[in-house]
């Protein structure tokens, strides 16, 4: 698929169609929609930005490609002014006092912000069925879960409700509803893009970026939003991808890897594995050196994941006590208002989370578990180091299953976790990492080495190609 952004942006400027136009037919397509993707429709806040993109296109002004662009926001990042719940109903009516880096950069380019996205609380979950406004369902079956936690990112995208949206990814809430939509979703290298002004599930994996229908789309958006920002320690400035990246093919011979691991493992299902094996068979066939590698089981990557992930989210969330954000309910005493506070607008996945992230740290386990686990991180990523020495990209299924109905992963929390086997150890080596809807029915997951987007977008638009 071509890219929708410059689709737009050529009717816009040749007045085909006015901004005003496009921005109110978008909000009309959420208001009518029963997949339960928005919490918040930016009506007013939209219009009067399409209003302006109007005047300049009469002034007869340039305009930015993103300029007039209709986009959705996960509401979990922070646009000031608007509510931004996490969707919980700790923040259900918490106004931002300011705006995520990433999506002030959006703005800055014209881009207009049209709702604040359904997901999984706190990004808490791999099926956005855990919010306070009902689970989101799947934009090709509604009777499946719209995968999580950037489900109502990646529905919207994929019912063309939104132009492109913006999730957020900790272990493959991007990756993961992306595949289980049929669009495209990218995790870039941790740092590439500011977390400021992302509500904070495990900092150390949280990533923000772009879910959208094509790959030009997708370049764009990360072009738009990468870069250093002094409020982010952790951001870095990086080189953009080039337009070669997307329309170039990877050269006869290119080394690609394979985790056999995942592939011979009981745990995936046989139209998974026959479709990532019939994929393997067609890159060989086009003079690919395919090459097997070995990996830490997944049980083990799950398990490390979430030790680490539930112990930083109980330490994040330690500062909603009902004082500074959110609502307050008031006890016998401050001790008790703070119990009751925080045990009536968690979800019950985010205080499984907090206790188990609790139970980590504590004294006798911090040692056994916490500290264990920061170790395996590091054998993890020095892996990720020897492996992409041998290969340029890895490529491996999104989810080793099809897409669960709603309701299956809430009757049993142990299925959801490990859903997440395929995608928490790119995390964790803070890799950069792209779903292309190709191949599986939850799509592929191309991986390459930290700071190496460009080659993603080379092998996404080669498999395309020959798939």
């Amino acid at each position: 698929m071509s890219s929708s952004i410059k689709a737009l942006h050529k009717k816009l400027i040749n007045k085909e169609v006015s901004c005003v136009d496009l921005v109110q037919e978008k909000l009309d397509q959420l208001k009518s929609s029963d997949y339960n993707t928005d919490n918040y429709i930016l009506n007013d806040y939209a219009i009067n930005l399409a209003k302006k993109v109007d005047t300049k296109i009469a002034n007869g002004e340039t305009i930015n490609l993103l300029e007039g662009i209709p986009f959705g926001v996960k509401d979990v990042y922070l646009l000031q002014g608007t509510y931004s719940s996490a969707s919980s109903d700790f923040l259900k009516k918490y106004k931002s006092p300011y705006t995520a880096t990433a999506i002030q950069k959006l703005l800055d380019a014209g881009a207009i912000p049209i709702v604040k996205e359904n997901c999984d609380s706190f990004g808490h979950g791999s099926s956005s069925e855990n919010t306070v406004f009902g689970a989101v369902k799947n934009a090709l079956d509604p009777s499946k879960v719209a995968g999580g936690s950037s489900g109502g990112s990646a529905v919207n995208v994929a019912k063309n409700f939104t132009t492109f949206s913006i999730g957020g990814d900790t272990g493959g809430s991007i990756r993961q509803p992306a595949g289980y939509n049929n669009v495209y979703g990218l995790k870039p290298t941790y740092g590439k893009i500011s977390r400021f002004g992302l509500m904070a599930y495990a900092s150390s994996t949280d990533c923000v970026g772009p879910i959208a229908q094509s790959l030009e789309d997708t370049q764009i958006v990360l072009n738009t939003m990468a870069g250093k920002d002094y409020r982010d320690q952790t951001s870095f400035s990086s080189e953009p991808v080039s337009d070669e990246s997307i329309t170039s093919a990877l050269a006869k011979g290119t080394k690609i890897g394979y985790y056999k691991n995942f592939i011979e493992s009981e745990a995936i299902s046989p139209e998974i594995k026959a479709g990532f094996e019939n994929m393997i068979a067609k890159l060989k066939a086009e003079g690919m050196e395919i090459i097997p590698l070995d990996f830490f089981d997944a049980n083990m990557l799950v398990s490390t994941y979430y030790a680490l992930a539930m112990a930083e989210t109980a330490s994040n969330l330690a500062r909603l006590d009902g004082t500074n954000y959110g609502v307050r309910e008031t006890g016998k005493d401050l001790k008790e208002g703070y119990s009751i506070t925080r045990s009536e607008n968690f979800t019950a996945e985010t205080k499984r989370r907090i206790v188990g992230g609790n139970q980590v740290l504590s004294q006798g386990h911090s040692e056994e578990i916490y500290n264990k686990a920061q170790q395996l991180r590091q054998q993890i990523s020095h892996h990720f180091d020897e492996d992409f020495k041998k290969v340029a990209i890895v490529l491996s299924p999104v989810t080793p299953n099809p897409v669960p109905k709603i309701g299956n992963n809430l009757k049993d929390p142990m299925t959801m976790y490990l859903s997440d086997a395929y995608t928490v150890g790119f995390s964790l080596g803070g890799l950069p990492t792209l779903t292309a809807p190709l191949a599986m029915e939850t799509g592929v997951q191309i991986t390459a080495a930290k700071k190496q987007e460009a080659i993603l977008f080379t092998c996404a638009n080669f498999l395309k190609q020959v798939l």
